[in-house]
């Protein structure tokens, strides 16, 4: 439960980070069903909107959707399209940030380089 409402964002998107983490991590595979809003909300003691709210944000983005009267359910290719989106977000806000970062003081490609493969040792 400690994770959510931690870092300020809405924890209807804490609520869908969480369910993309359990589909990335394989907790949640494709075409299985994922946990109804009513436990996400008893689980982590929130509104069963919010948690609604998170979950049709996922569904709005493809990534689950709905069998009439059985509930949600992991698309085919989820795991693949969340793993893109969370690339193109690392390299958006780490990636760009540490090279504008970088040229800032005057640290060179190479040395950026040299220090991120020193970080891998």
């Amino acid at each position: 439960m400690g994770f959510l409402n931690e870092d300020g964002r809405p924890i209807y998107q804490q609520i869908a980070e969480k369910i993309e983490d359990d589909i990335i991590e394989g907790r949640l595979r494709e075409q299985s069903q994922v946990p109804s809003t009513n436990q996400f909300a008893a689980f982590y003691r929130i509104n069963p909107a919010t948690a609604a709210k998170g979950v049709n944000l996922l569904v709005d983005e493809g990534m689950l959707y709905k069998k009439r009267g059985i509930g949600m359910f992991v698309a085919e290719g989820a795991r693949a399209a969340i793993l893109e989106k969370r690339k193109q977000q690392f390299y958006e806000q780490y990636v760009t940030a540490m090279i504008r970062e970088a040229t800032k003081l005057g640290i060179t490609t190479e040395q950026l380089t040299e220090m991120i493969l020193k970080g891998e040792s």
